[in-house]
């Protein structure tokens, strides 16, 4: 079905009709930016997980137990009852 899809007849009309389209001053650009997209989106890829760093348990401990804390406590009422 796509046998003679990418000859280089097919790729010099896409070619010329994307030149149409775009321009001859925005065509590199477009280029560019494909190919830095491209780039990018194969590094993220190939790119290992990153792994959250913890740097200080204890003060994510600290900071468990100031929110429980802050949770405990009742709302204070500043109604004043009669």
């Amino acid at each position: 079905m796509f046998e003679g899809l990418f000859q280089p007849m097919h790729m010099l009309v896409v070619l010329v009709i994307a030149l149409i389209v775009f321009g001859p001053k925005k065509l590199p650009e477009l280029g560019a930016g494909l190919g830095k997209s491209i780039r990018e989106f194969k590094k993220a890829l190939s790119a290992e997980p990153e792994k959250p760093a913890v740097e200080n348990k204890n003060a994510d401990a600290i900071n468990t137990t100031e929110m429980k804390s802050e949770q405990a406590t009742p709302p204070v009422d500043d109604k004043k009852t009669v």
